[in-house]
């Protein structure tokens, strides 16, 4: 198990990182946080230019070919500069249509998303804001040639700019949750979608999409109609490590920025960094730091290397929701009262905190996963 980059991944860290230091300044944020659309089409091209959307694809299909460690990368550089973004939403679709879909679809649309003429997102919660399939019931009517989606789904992030979704809906009434569900590929431009834009303090823009008898062609299926769970929970897994990623870019951002404030800001004629309380708190930060990454490397490791893990995904992801906010709450801490105002740069990671934890599941949901995982978890012999 070596973690340690290739001389191509640390090619691709150290691209990421000057064009993100570059093109996406703090300024820059809250600019796109105040716009309608929630990201920067020029940013996004430019992005596409670098490769990064097909960065995971087959050349055949106008990708790079690269592994699920390279996304990794760039997730934790754009964590770092916390990039509005529909990156994650539309890599998390595009992961899916690889495993899962057919040539057909593969053609059709990976090199859109690799030229970056296509955004997508995955619509998957509703009501109960649950990722279990028990909170599924959006439905979906066969009739002749074509299914007939109906249903709401709320929290989905990005809807509002996206050209198409993976919309889990259930077909079938069956004897367990898990059964009878399907994934399809829904227009978002479609007449019948209604898209509105939920307001938070994240300014992160998730919507809420109805769904009124909206016509899906039985070709717009991902996989086998009924047996769509195995897919979100692919989904779940991918956006869970790659959500974890980002979180670990955005913590190592956060403190980075917090040390250079205690070196600066002076009282009682001392910079606080040299007070005993904010060492241990910056100790205290660095130390769940270097293990989150660790983590976020180790269950991506284990995805490129075709040995991807539900446990050790859910265990990021728990980790990475625990990190992230008690670095931000003690990095705003550590500013005082100025760290909570929209001046301060430190506010913009800790107004994400709340969202991230509940993207792609809370750690409630995944510390069932891991409850159930270790029920047939057996360590490994060294």
């Amino acid at each position: 198990m070596d973690f340690g980059f290739s001389e191509e991944q640390r090619l691709i860290q150290d691209s990421a990182k000057k064009f993100l230091v570059k093109e996406c300044p703090k300024e820059k944020v809250r600019e796109i946080e105040k716009s309608d659309k929630g990201y920067d089409r020029d940013i996004w091209r430019k992005m596409a230019e670098l490769g990064w959307m097909g960065i995971v694809f087959p050349e055949e299909h106008g990708g790079t070919g690269g592994e699920f460690m390279d996304l990794v990368i760039l997730m934790e550089e754009m964590g770092k500069n916390i990039l509005p973004s529909p990156f994650l939403s539309t890599m998390v679709c595009s992961l899916s249509i690889m495993q899962y879909g057919t040539e057909e679809q593969k053609k059709k649309f990976l090199p859109d998303i690799a030229e970056g003429k296509a955004i997508w997102t995955p619509a998957l919660t509703e009501a109960s804001s649950s990722y279990k399939a028990s909170g599924i019931e959006t439905h979906a009517s066969a009739k002749g040639d074509e299914y007939v989606l109906e249903g709401t789904k709320v929290f989905v992030p990005d809807a509002s700019v996206a050209n198409h979704m993976l919309v889990v809906a259930r077909t079938g009434k069956e004897a367990k949750p898990e059964d009878g569900i399907t994934v399809f590929i829904v227009d978002a431009k479609n007449p019948n979608v209604e898209v509105e834009v939920i307001p938070t303090t994240a300014h992160d823009k998730p919507c809420e999409i109805k769904f009124d008898k909206v016509k899906v062609p039985k070709g717009s299926i991902l996989g086998k109609a009924n047996e769509g769970w195995e897919i979100v929970e692919f989904m779940l897994q991918r956006g869970s490590v790659l959500k974890s990623a980002e979180v670990s870019g955005a913590s190592q951002a956060a403190l980075e920025m917090t040390n250079d404030y205690a070196k600066k800001r002076v009282q009682f004629d001392r910079p606080i960094g040299s007070f005993q309380a904010i060492q241990h708190k910056l100790a205290d930060m660095l130390t769940d730091i270097e293990g989150l990454k660790y983590l976020v490397y180790d269950a991506g490791w284990r995805i490129s290397a075709g040995y991807p893990s539900n446990l050790h995904a859910s265990i990021v992801k728990v980790r990475a929701n625990e990190v992230y906010e008690r670095v931000c709450i003690d990095c705003v801490k550590t500013h005082g009262a100025m760290g909570f105002t929209d001046e301060c740069d430190i506010g913009l990671y800790y107004r994400r905190v709340k969202y991230n934890q509940f993207a792609f599941g809370d750690s409630d949901f995944h510390k069932e996963r891991i409850a159930a995982e270790l029920e047939r978890y057996s360590p490994p012999k060294l």
